[in-house]
């Protein structure tokens, strides 16, 4: 499986605004975060997952998520291609990774939110959960 949007909208009337993705399944999810990274340290890197898969959601501002396809986990290569996608709070997506993939979360504005939705129960996460440096590849901004 590769990573991929799942593209939603929005509908505004004199009420205000729903933003909606009507073509995300939460038959899988186990549980979410919702992750907000301090304007010092603007960049949460890297998070490898073998087993979970992540999908992200924008509340509030703007990011850019960056990911990696693991090649090896003990070992990975540090030239793998780094593929980018830009979420915000104006474009009702989610943004699906799956499994074998590190991933990066930028924030590119203050007090920008993101929800993470997570495949994997908590009791398996020790099995999952592959941590490498923030600097492991090298993100162009």
């Amino acid at each position: 499986m590769i990573p991929k949007i799942i593209q939603g909208g929005n509908f505004s009337d004199h009420r205000g605004t729903i933003s909606f993705v009507n073509d995300f399944s939460f038959k899988n999810i186990e549980r979410f975060y919702i992750i907000s990274n301090s304007d010092e340290n603007p960049i949460r890197a890297w998070q490898g997952h073998k087993l979970d898969a992540k999908n992200f959601y924008c509340l509030n501002g703007s990011f850019k998520i960056h990911f990696v396809q693991i090649d090896n986990w003990d070992n990975p290569s540090k030239d793998l291609i780094i593929d980018t996608v830009i979420i915000s709070e104006n474009d009702s997506k989610i943004l699906h990774i799956p499994a074998g993939y590190a991933n990066a979360v930028q924030s590119l504005e203050s007090n920008s939110k993101l929800i993470s939705f997570s495949t994997l129960p908590l009791s398996n996460v020790e099995d999952d959960d592959v941590r490498y440096t923030s600097d492991y590849w090298i993100i162009n901004e």
